[in-house]
């Protein structure tokens, strides 16, 4: 069957600004359940292996969507790079919550979608939105997390607070690219002012959407026992930890073998299984 690829798709957003998406799927006239891709903190849709996830996931029937948030410093132009640190700092979630709105809105119209299944699967910080996000939005009835985390609330603590509040600004180094990433102060108050809505917890215990919570138990960014507290949350949910799995399942910038990582793989086809079993 023909795998079909269409890459840096322009989506418009009037309440953020223009990015780009992704959309893999196999030619056929059957509509296929939505899978959509969040990814997280620092993260962007063309990371490491997330392509070869992608190619997995569409070979296997599915209409699969990757995506970059419009503010998590890349570009239009320059979609693989952090070349925007300007736009990364004013990124906060109400922005990432809105982009993924216009996602979903805009590929569930896709005549090769089944409108009546759409999963999301959300990385790391990723996870945290669109748990939020499937509460919020009743057609979301599929939610698969990796690596998630419990809380939206990641903010320096203490002195450090205090600085930021006063600064304005706080500057995280990213170990890969050795860049001093910027966060302004904007992010926290959107939190504050919004500080119910992005009630992780809350919002792991009311979403009605079947729930697959996925981590791995040497996660050296993300504890597993989050991944443990959204499980106790949301008793309905099913969990997986993979056995000596990091925060990626294997993967990393550059992604240069052929195959996924080993970890990230079991991890798919755990995903395809538990699709498959809950969107008959």
């Amino acid at each position: 069957m023909n795998l079909i690829i269409k890459k840096n798709i322009h989506l418009e957003n009037s309440e953020t600004k223009n990015f780009l998406a992704d959309a893999y799927y196999n030619e056929t006239d059957e509509k296929r359940p939505l899978i959509i891709f969040v990814h997280g903190y620092k993260g962007y849709k063309d990371w490491g292996a997330w392509g070869l996830m992608a190619e997995k996931f569409a070979e296997a029937g599915f209409f699969f969507v990757k995506f970059n948030f419009s503010h998590n410093g890349t570009t239009l132009e320059d979609p693989d790079n952090f070349a925007d640190l300007e736009a990364f700092g004013n990124n906060n979630y109400s922005k990432e919550l809105s982009d993924l709105g216009v996602v979903i809105d805009h590929f569930i119209q896709n005549p090769n979608v089944d409108p009546e299944k759409i999963i999301l699967i959300g990385h790391s910080r990723g996870g945290g939105i669109s748990i939020i996000k499937t509460f919020e939005d009743e057609r979301i009835n599929g939610l698969i997390t990796l690596a998630s985390v419990d809380t939206l609330d990641r903010f320096p603590k203490g002195d450090y607070f205090e600085n930021w509040k006063k600064e304005g600004v706080y500057y995280a180094l990213n170990g890969r690219t050795k860049q001093e990433m910027p966060h302004y102060y904007q992010f926290y108050e959107d939190y504050d002012q919004n500080i119910h809505r992005f009630d992780v917890e809350r919002a792991t215990e009311m979403a009605k959407a079947h729930m697959f919570i996925i981590h791995g138990t040497k996660d050296e960014a993300v504890d597993v026992k989050h991944a443990e507290h959204l499980h106790i949350l949301n008793p309905n949910s099913e969990m997986l930890l993979i056995e000596n799995a990091n925060h990626t399942f294997g993967a990393k910038e550059p992604w240069t073998e052929a195959e996924l990582p080993k970890d990230l793989n079991t991890v798919i086809e755990m995903c395809i299984k538990f699709i498959h079993d809950k969107m008959k």
